[in-house]
Order: C-alpha cells, then structure tokens, then sequence
C-alpha cells in the first residue's frame, strides 16, 4: 500500500460515486484513502432524491485529525456544496495540508441531473479552492459554468483550459466527454505545455461515477509519486477498464466495477 489520499466528498448512498467511488478507487490502485465527509446524499442510479450537508466546522475537524495523525500525500475535493463547507475545507488545507497537492474535481451537478454546489458557491470555489489546485477536472460543462465559454470542439476546450488557469491552478485537465465524438479526448494543460489523451467511446448506461474515479484515481497517482501525465495516462485506463467491466446494476446511470484490477483468488 503506497500513496495516503484525503478525499473531502459527499457520500452516495447508492455506492457509485463521491465518498463510496473514491474509497474503492484508491483502494483498487494501491494507496490508501481516509475521508472528510461533506453531504450526505439519498441517491440511486436515477437521481439525487435528497442531500443533507454536514455542518461545516465538522468537516474541518476530520480533516484536522486525519492530518495531523495520518497525513496525506494527496488532498482531493469532490462535491463540497456550499459556500462554508468550501471554506472550511480551504482553511483546513491551508492550515494542516500546506504543501499536500491539492486535486479539485469541480462537482456542480451529478450524472442524473441533480444540482450538487449551491449557486451562490460558484465564486468561493473558484477563489478558495480552485486557485490554490495542483490539478483541477472540469468536464465540459463544468468548464463552460466556470469560464462563460461555449465549448463545442477540442480547440474551445484549449481556451477553456487557458481560462482556467488565469483562477490560478497549475494545471487543468478538460474531460472530453460530453463533446459528439466516436473518440474521447481529453487535454492536459500545464506549465510545460497541452498533452492530449485520446480514447474510444465506450457507448454505456453504466458511467455513473466517472468523473469521481477518474479524479480519485488521479490523485492517487500523485500520491504515489507519478508524474501528472502518467497519472493521468494510468487513471484514463483504469477507468476504461471499470466502464467496461460494469456489473450492469440500476434502472438509470449505472456504477462502473471500480474493483477491475482486483483478484481475489491471487
């Protein structure tokens, strides 16, 4: 077991994405993940029915502790849904994470719909946590809530990704997937350049957690000392590989088999 990743995420009842995603996620490529939650959700492969935020200086206090005792190679923030929680977690890094890369999935709506940040948290998130990111991972409709830009074509997605650095990040990925395309592109954009990622389409229901495992798996990469491109390049496979081997569960978006590179028999 190598690479120690804090995941401050909301928990998913339904075991797909958030909290449930990332656990299984840094757990299947060798690290080992501790968690502060930040919402509970009421959620199933259809939709979010319900979400409950813990309170915000609760939040504070399980990463305070998990810090302080544990530590961490790699901080990751999935959905943080308000404007306290968001604080909170900007201050904890701040105060008991400073100098821990820092990966900020930008979560604004879950897969089925259902908005995940409240719309007054918009700016908080791109000022507090955003512009302090080692990585962030926008797709693309969260890139284009996030810079006003229309993004159709790979070259938007490069704008994109150069807007997002003027909020600070030292580097961007855009997540190619909502674009109309057989293939699956994705840029990498930091100090050295754009690296491009590119893919088949896997056509699937079954893509609930995407955006979470990729994420995850990314900032376990890092945790474990890999290069940003590698682990970026080792996330993109391990998430095709889970999409692939989904287990076909629920009526709407289903989960990804996040345990693909594991062999019980070994």
């Amino acid at each position: 077991m190598k690479g120690r990743v804090l995941i401050a995420a909301g928990s998913d009842s339904g075991g797909g994405a958030g909290i449930q995603a990332d656990i299984k996620t840094v757990t299947a490529l060798g690290g080992y993940a501790a968690t502060a939650i930040t919402a509970l959700t009421a959620q199933d492969t259809r939709t979010v029915h319900a979400v409950h935020p813990v309170p915000a200086a609760f939040v504070a206090e399980q990463m305070r502790v998990v810090l302080a005792d544990i530590g961490a190679d790699c901080i990751k923030t999935g959905m943080i849904h308000s404007v306290p929680i968001i604080e909170a977690v900007a201050e904890s890094v701040a105060a008991h994470g400073a100098g821990v890369p820092l990966v900020v999935d930008p979560v604004l709506v879950a897969k089925g719909g259902a908005a995940l940040l409240e719309p007054s948290a918009m700016d908080a998130l791109a000022t507090a946590l955003i512009g302090r990111a080692t990585l962030v991972t926008p797709n693309i409709p969260e890139a284009e809530r996030l810079t006003g830009l229309g993004i159709a074509t790979v070259d938007d997605m490069a704008r994109a990704a150069e807007r997002l650095h003027r909020l600070g990040p030292e580097a961007v990925l855009v997540k190619g997937g909502h674009l109309d395309s057989d293939r699956i592109t994705d840029l990498l954009s930091h100090p050295g350049g754009i690296e491009r990622f590119e893919s088949a389409r896997i056509e699937s229901r079954h893509t609930h957690g995407t955006g979470c495992t990729l994420a995850t798996a990314i900032a376990t990469g890092i945790a474990q000392g890999m290069g940003l491109a590698d682990a970026v390049a080792r996330a993109r496979r391990y998430l095709l590989r889970a999409i692939e081997a989904a287990p076909g569960l629920g009526a709407g978006h289903g989960p990804l088999n996040h345990a693909v590179t594991v062999t019980p028999e070994a």
